[in-house]
């Protein structure tokens, strides 16, 4: 199970009052600490307008790289900001993300191939998300046609179902986890990555639900996800599940977690 550390992302308030204030400080504790919960790759993501991303991007990009040394996930939909970008990473880092939407196929794939990236590709279209299973495999599978045809192999493709809220389809997480198994079976090679909080948003007790969804995920195939790595009961959740799921040899990573004093709430 690898993880993508979300919180260095513009659209959240504090980060973007950052960015703004040009608060270095901030932004490099957030990629340590990150770094220092388990994350394997950090998603940098500037939120700001196309004519100011590019600049922001490399401003993000050049703090975390100076603080950790983990690769970068670029998160950004601006073909222009990417490719600024590029010039300034220091490890290949993924990019976040292509679709079935042509101007993302047209605009980002090419970087993709051409920069050998891992990519996070998202089930959806110019049409928008699918409402049904077999409807994402059909954006999924032209995505990979794409994929393909440009040269990426499937093992350095994630694929998002989408994890949709629950509050106004509670057949939302279903069709989520019967997609993540139809892409596990038809694209074996392939990753399945996953935001969690959206899944939760509306209801009371977001965190229950998130790490509810987190363990069924992973036993639908999931094995990457984009959360917060500093979340203890997010992270026990997924050492407990991992083990039951016979994906932890001697059990080794939940005992080691145990011994540190990491999957118990310490007394307030």
């Amino acid at each position: 199970m690898k993880i993508i550390g979300e919180k260095i992302n513009g659209t959240r308030a504090q980060v973007k009052k950052a960015i703004a204030e040009r608060n270095a400080e901030f932004i490099q504790n957030l990629a340590k600490k990150q770094v220092g919960g388990g994350a394997h790759w950090l998603d940098v993501n500037a939120g700001t307008p196309p004519d100011r991303e590019p600049d922001d991007l490399v401003w993000l990009i050049q703090l975390a790289q100076d603080a950790v040394d983990v690769p970068l996930c670029l998160d950004s939909a601006n073909p222009n900001a990417l490719r600024v970008a590029m010039k300034h990473v220091k490890k290949t880092p993924m990019i976040n993300s292509i679709s079935g939407e042509q101007t993302r196929l047209s605009g980002i794939l090419p970087i993709v191939a051409e920069f050998g990236c891992e990519v996070i590709a998202l089930c959806m279209d110019d049409k928008g998300i699918p409402p049904t299973v077999a409807a994402r495999l059909d954006v999924i599978r032209n995505v990979f046609a794409a994929t393909r045809r440009a040269g990426v192999p499937d093992e350095k493709v994630y694929v998002d179902p989408l994890a949709m809220t629950i509050a106004t389809n509670t057949e939302a997480s279903r069709i989520t986890f019967n997609t993540m198994r139809a892409i596990r079976a038809g694209f074996p090679q392939a990753h399945i990555s996953c935001g969690l909080s959206n899944v939760s948003f509306g209801l009371p007790v977001r965190a229950l639900i998130n790490r509810t969804f987190l363990a069924l995920a992973l036993d639908a195939g999931m094995d990457t996800a984009i959360i917060d790595p500093n979340d203890r009961e997010l992270q026990a959740t997924m050492l407990a599940a991992n083990l039951l799921l016979g994906r932890d040899k001697h059990c080794l990573n939940y005992t080691r977690a145990y011994r540190a004093g990491l999957l118990e709430n310490k007394p307030s």
